[in-house]
């Protein structure tokens, strides 16, 4: 009698922790590239989420990016992280001029009950290529930065949150008035991403 194997793609927390982390210092990468924060000779090009993206290749920013995504996957898994934020700033001044926010929607079963979950890889990848595309085109809606500037991560997280001696406490690090544009989202089941980008509005100060 013939026999068939029906395969399943099953999720658990910590396999969606690490497809979330790993987003983060993907995405991280392609705004530090697409808003100039680095030389454009400093990123090598990688083939991920079908897609041709651009890693840092300066030791410094890659050490950083990895710790960053470590603990990020940490906080996760145990459902303690609300929101990233990827801050750009004036290097001269400090000026906040980008946030890059990505919202945390974690599933409370999962975390307490240990429930497993069923979504496709193909399906997340398609999600998470469509956001990809869209920090890729995103000289088409943001205003250019002309001036050098650096970054910073905020993490959000639960109040009673162990964290490292590497994180300090700080400031929101808002900008007064801003546009905002919302990007898509991806979902695992487990969690889900919202990414908006908000900067800073100067046609609203030449308005005053």
């Amino acid at each position: 009698m013939a026999s068939r194997t029906i395969s399943k793609d099953i999720i658990t927390l910590r396999g969606s922790a690490a497809i979330v982390s790993e987003f983060f210092g993907y995405a991280a990468n392609s705004i530090l590239y697409n808003r100039g924060i680095y030389p454009e000779e400093s990123f090598g090009k990688v083939k991920k989420y079908g897609l041709t993206l651009l890693l840092t290749q300066d030791e410094g920013v890659k050490s950083f990016i990895s710790g960053l995504t470590s603990q990020l996957s940490e906080w996760l898994e145990a459902g303690k992280l609300q929101r990233v934020v990827l801050v750009i700033m004036s290097k001269a001044t400090s000026e906040v001029l980008e946030r890059w926010n990505f919202n945390i929607e974690t599933d409370a079963e999962v975390v307490e009950k240990g429930v497993i979950k069923e979504k496709s890889d193909k399906e997340i990848m398609r999600e998470i290529q469509a956001i990809m595309r869209q920090i890729a085109s995103c000289i088409t809606y943001l205003p250019c930065l002309d001036e050098a500037c650096v970054f910073d991560v905020l993490a959000y997280t639960d109040k009673d949150t162990t964290v490292p001696m590497a994180w300090v406490e700080s400031d929101a690090k808002l900008i007064n008035n801003p546009q905002m544009v919302k990007l898509h989202s991806f979902d695992t089941k487990m969690h889900k991403v919202d990414t908006i980008v908000s900067y800073k509005n100067d046609e609203w100060e030449d308005e005053e």
